[in-house]
């Protein structure tokens, strides 16, 4: 059974993110029963719950810092980020490929702003808790 949750898309940065592709249409996380799938317009990230360390309601952040697709240069952790508000934060276990096609670059965490955070972060726990 797979659970849906949407980016919660902060009005001033719809119009860039579009421009990039990222759409409420094409942009969501899906936790299922032994997966988590993350779409951020082309881009995608998936991972089995079991590859999850820790999950943490982050933020808010700046502007500069979270909207759009954002590498962090200190530890390689992804951002998918469509507003400023609150976000979760997951950690991975093994790195894993998103930001780039091939999948040579990996990522140990990946943030995302979705519209209820807290809930989020509550259903992963409960999920990795029972992978």
């Amino acid at each position: 059974m797979n659970e849906h949750h949407n980016f919660a898309f902060q009005r001033g940065f719809r119009l860039p993110l579009a421009l990039l592709g990222i759409r409420p249409g094409n942009s969501f996380v899906s936790v299922g029963t032994h997966r988590l799938c993350v779409r951020f317009g082309p881009w995608t990230v998936t991972t089995a719950l079991a590859n999850i360390e820790d999950v943490a309601v982050t933020g808010p952040y700046s502007a500069i810092k979270a909207v759009g697709v954002r590498l962090s240069a200190a530890d390689r952790g992804l951002t998918f980020g469509t507003g400023t508000g609150p976000g979760v934060c997951v950690r991975f276990r093994e790195p894993v490929p998103g930001i780039e096609p091939v999948g040579v670059l990996r990522h140990s965490a990946l943030t995302v702003t979705v519209r209820l955070p807290h809930e989020l972060a509550d259903l992963l726990r409960s999920r990795i808790a029972r992978s």
